[in-house]
């Protein structure tokens, strides 16, 4: 009987041990997962500005709950997304209170679509516009994790809590080094909400938004929160230079800098023997401009000659325009390195009554990798395996010259002889 107790309970141990390694991989792989898992914000005005009727013909707030609607239908399973509200508490006159009214709507993290828009539909505009104090708060729900981090801030006005400057909150988040980026969209802006939501943005290497319509905000919203999803490459903040003489030296990598209306901005790359440079450039239209643009990227040696260009060009509305280029540099022992100048300039124009400050947001990519060894390389020649088409081209056309003429003189002969 003792035997039969001892086995049975030596089975029972047997099994729990099973059980506990079994389960204690599967947490940790989830817990890993949610670690690493991209994460966003998404920070909501409910102010009491946000009952005018501005916004295709209905109030800001039912347009952002509509857009709310459609951008939680569309996001993405491994994306983790939370809401936090400003102004959607307190309706008083106390600004010391009022300056406080932020909360959690939907803590971030694996999104329940159902219970997410339950919560949405209950917001009504309230009180203050307390963006500093939301920003950090804000930054505290996406505290931890190795994933992206991305503050999606949706306001109708500047904050009124004050002298809590959200732009040196914005300052102080990018200190943080914690790869956190805040977007911001303005709903029908004026210029000094527009210049204060576009100096957060540009502290943490953000964008800025007018948004005059709920498909706009809807669509601006999708992207980038689809944008968190992707593999994060952090930018690198550079300044460039008014030219080539004092640009910075850049070395293989993603970079982001401003560009202003008129302006160009310089950037040096070394290029060894052997090697070949690949550019390219992306300037953002972060506010509303002119229908026609244009971006040009040119690399010139320091003595100003043109090596190669790129350059793209269009007319009506867009989000971002970019073009790039390629330069292999011959492999010459004897040869020096070579210091190539990057020359990125752009023919936006903003439209009447935009600010034009800050600059245009831009990202440039520079990558210096080994170049053609071989003729047939397309970077070597430019055509590579091209040049047996064209010559076998050059060869049929000379071959049917031949015939073509051949056959006019016989037939010409022929006519005469009759």
């Amino acid at each position: 009987m003792i035997t039969r107790k001892r086995l049975a309970s030596g089975v029972c141990v047997l099994f729990a041990a099973l059980a506990a390694g079994i389960a204690v991989p599967a947490g940790a792989v989830a817990d890993e997962t949610t670690a690493t898992a991209p994460k966003v914000n998404l920070v909501l005005d409910v102010s009491g500005s946000m009952r005018a009727r501005d916004i295709d013909g209905q109030s800001r707030m039912a347009a952002a709950k509509q857009a709310f609607n459609e951008v939680l239908d569309a996001t993405p399973e491994e994306v983790l997304l939370g809401i936090r509200t400003l102004g959607a508490d307190y309706p008083g006159d106390d600004q010391k209170r009022g300056c406080k009214d932020t909360a959690q709507l939907y803590p971030v993290g694996p999104l329940d679509r159902t219970e997410a828009k339950t919560a949405v539909a209950t917001l009504a505009p309230t009180g203050w516009t307390p963006i500093g104090p939301a920003l950090l708060k804000a930054a505290d729900d996406l505290d931890g994790g190795t994933g992206s981090k991305r503050i999606v801030l949706i306001s109708d006005g500047e904050d009124t809590c004050a002298p809590l400057d959200p732009c040196e909150v914005a300052r102080e988040i990018a200190a943080r080094g914690i790869g956190l980026t805040i977007d911001t969209l303005g709903l029908v802006p004026n210029a000094r909400m527009r210049q204060q939501l576009s100096c957060i943005a540009e502290a943490t290497g953000g964008s800025y938004t007018s948004v005059e319509h709920t498909e706009e905000l809807a669509d601006k919203v999708n992207q980038l929160v689809d944008r968190a999803a992707d593999p994060v490459v952090t930018p690198v903040a550079t300044e460039g230079a008014e030219a080539c003489a004092k640009a910075p030296t850049l070395k293989s990598g993603l970079y982001t800098d401003r560009v202003g209306f008129g302006q160009q901005r310089w950037y040096r790359v070394d290029v060894e023997p052997g090697r070949e440079l690949r550019a390219s450039v992306s300037v953002a239209a972060d506010r509303a401009l002119a229908p026609s643009y244009g971006v040009l990227l040119r690399a010139v040696t320091v003595h100003g000659r043109e090596i190669v260009r790129g350059e793209a060009a269009g007319d009506g509305r867009t989000d971002v325009i970019s073009t790039g280029l390629r330069y292999p540099k011959a492999d010459d022992d004897e040869a020096p390195t070579e210091g190539v100048c990057l020359q990125v300039t752009h023919s936006f124009a903003a439209a009447s009554g935009v600010e034009t400050t800050p600059g245009l947001p831009l990202e440039l990519t520079v990558d210096v990798v080994e170049g053609p060894g071989d003729s047939d390389d397309v970077a070597s020649f430019g055509l590579g395996r091209g040049w047996w088409l064209l010559g076998a081209l050059i060869l049929t056309g000379f071959v049917a010259g031949l015939l073509w003429g051949w056959l006019s003189r016989w037939r010409v002969a022929v006519w005469r002889t009759n």
